[in-house]
């Protein structure tokens, strides 16, 4: 069977001891694949579509990526950042030639790349109603277009993160999220109480379930990744 090789940030990287209850997307997404389906995760903290390329990162994928895999690909939070000329990426121009990049390379071995729109932060206004411009839709509208430019498949995770959000409101989030108590874990002795962006477990496993979402509606190949049961009753996070 295939092998899923993802490529993204810090919202999907594996995490260790070091850094738990940290969990990314690309730890749990198993939980809704079929047994013989593996993921090899390469995403990685703090990295952009650039630094991702320039830090040889996507080599290693195009060396083992073979006919009939798939390549999922998902950056946007770390190619905001015009105070870092190592990272950001302008959404019209240099971000979409590498998500073109990540694109040829699965599509050099015979593998299917997937774009995935970056997870939406949990950025709450004071009536408790979602933040309605978010820094991420420039990217989100950029990778929309070169997904549909190179009929490339698409999983909305930015706007079906941002329903999930919308419906479970401010407090119910905080679980979702790295808002972390102090005196809870030794790696976080102090808490934390403002990380908007990364997640802990519940929140992973709902936004995995977007992504499992996504992959249903694509159909075809990208379905038949999922566990026969998940056509027969709704699953967690969706």
């Amino acid at each position: 069977m295939s092998t899923i090789y993802w490529a993204g940030d810090s919202t999907v990287q594996f995490n260790g001891i070091m850094t738990f209850p940290q969990t990314g997307l690309g730890q749990v997404l198993s939980m809704y694949l079929k047994p013989e389906v593996t993921v090899e995760n390469h995403a990685k903290n703090g990295r952009s579509t650039k630094s991702f390329i320039d830090q040889s990162r996507l080599a290693p994928i195009y060396d083992r990526i073979s006919e009939g895999d798939f390549l999922f690909i998902q950056f946007g939070h770390n190619d905001e950042k015009k105070e870092d000329p190592e990272r950001y990426t302008d959404p019209e121009t240099e971000y979409r030639e590498n998500l073109g990049k990540f694109i040829n390379a699965a599509r050099n071995k015979k593998a299917y790349p997937v774009l995935i729109t970056p997870l939406e932060r949990r950025n709450f206004e004071e009536d408790g109603h979602l933040r309605e411009v978010s820094e991420h839709l420039p990217y989100v509208q950029a990778m929309k277009k070169t997904a549909e430019e190179l009929s490339v498949p698409l999983v909305d995770l930015f706007t079906m993160s941002r329903e999930k959000l919308e419906k479970a409101g401010p407090e119910e989030t905080l679980e979702w999220y790295m808002h972390i108590p102090a005196g809870i874990y030794p790696y976080h002795p102090e808490g934390l109480d403002t990380d908007n962006t990364h997640l802990q477990y519940k929140g992973a496993v709902i936004y995995a379930g977007c992504i499992a979402r996504g992959l249903k509606e694509l159909g075809g190949i990208y379905a038949d990744l999922l566990l026969d049961e998940l056509s027969e009753k709704p699953y967690y996070g969706m």
